[in-house]
């Protein structure tokens, strides 16, 4: 199945495919004609698909370079730029070439924006390999670093040049690699689809519903390509994409990324916010607790146990605060959502989130 994202100029495919990871090279070609690639990969990943990638950009005529990082969130911070850098410019690669971002959410993050700013943008190319990173981050053209005191406070929208997802890859994911996706997707239903998010709730598990994955990662790719198309930067609808993130972010930051993983926190953080905005008549009563099944299903949290005022001062900080006016993401009722203008009193009297 072959999407392609309508930006005019900055337009691009996204490949989803069973297997389709052997075809990189042929992929790779139809969007770059240089020579050099550079895989940015981490230490869980390349070592189970970094030789079918080399070897298929090989065989296409390209010469491959690869620079393996940490795994995990604490990777996607500033101190891993200069590395990257080095590793690029070491194998002299030029405006001309390539950079390949294969891994989850924090390689596609974090490579993206070492592409995005070494010698000021160079081409590179979307390989997600997990449930997360294939529904939601690796689609949009938001690359970011974190900082202490919060998530992607430092990036840039800059997208790629292609999106190449392989289903299969998610075989080889920890069952809590693929409960953080399934937050995403959850996200997906309560924002945009109904359909989807019954689909979800009619499963007793993810084992349940791996026949349907490849139908449901194109589902939520779409969405997101049909939202990124109206809003590329993000001043509008694309906010919609954020639902739960509120919440989601700071829960992330004040564990510093060693608890919740960000699909966890996300449906924390869905679920807590559905619950505010029901007690305010703001949404349809009887969603939280609809949301919460979801949940449940695709054994995912719905709290933090956390009192929310530990965590309004980094709500302040949050990309969707502006001039004091916070942007919340809600539901009139699930696969209904749209942007609420507040502030932070919004979350007063919440008590434990």
């Amino acid at each position: 199945m072959k999407l392609t994202v309508d930006l005019g100029s900055n337009s691009y495919p996204i490949h989803i495919e069973n297997g389709i990871l052997a075809k990189t090279g042929e992929l790779v070609s139809e969007v770059f004609s240089g020579k050099k690639i550079m895989i940015v990969s981490d230490d869980n990943v390349f070592p189970l698909y970094g030789k079918i990638i080399t070897k298929a950009l090989s065989d296409s005529g390209f010469e491959c370079h690869s620079f393996v990082l940490p795994h995990g969130e604490p990777t996607k911070s500033f101190q891993s730029l200069p590395k990257i850098y080095e590793a690029l410019i070491n194998a002299k690669l030029t405006r001309s070439d390539l950079l390949i971002a294969l891994g989850g959410g924090v390689i596609g993050d974090l490579a993206g924006f070492a592409a995005s700013s070494y010698l000021r943008g160079i081409k590179f190319v979307q390989i997600p390999t997990s449930l997360l990173a294939q529904v939601d981050s690796s689609v949009g053209g938001k690359v970011a670093v974190d900082l202490p005191q919060g998530k992607n406070l430092v990036g840039a929208f800059y997208h790629p040049k292609a999106v190449i997802i392989d289903p299969d890859v998610l075989n080889t994911l920890p069952d809590h690699f693929i409960s953080d996706g399934m937050g995403e997707v959850i996200k997906y239903g309560c924002i945009k689809d109904k359909e989807l998010f019954e689909l979800l709730c009619r499963h007793t598990s993810f084992d349940d519903l791996k026949s349907k994955l490849t139908q449901i990662i194109a589902r939520c790719v779409d969405i997101k390509r049909i939202v990124v198309e109206a809003d590329q930067f993000d001043l509008g609808e694309r906010i919609l994409l954020n639902f739960g993130h509120t919440l989601a972010h700071t829960i992330e930051q004040h564990f510093n990324y060693e608890r919740e993983s960000h699909g966890e926190a996300v449906g924390i953080g869905m679920y807590q916010i559905t619950k505010i905005a029901e007690e305010k008549g703001l949404t349809t009563s009887g969603c939280a607790e609809q949301i919460k099944k979801a949940l449940e299903i695709y054994k995912l949290p719905d709290n933090s146990n956390l009192p929310i005022d530990v965590l309004t001062d980094a709500i302040s900080l949050d990309k969707k605060n502006l001039n004091n006016h916070l942007n919340v993401v809600l539901l009139h009722d699930i696969g209904d959502s749209y942007v609420y203008p507040t502030d932070v009193s919004f979350f007063d009297g919440a008590g434990i989130v």
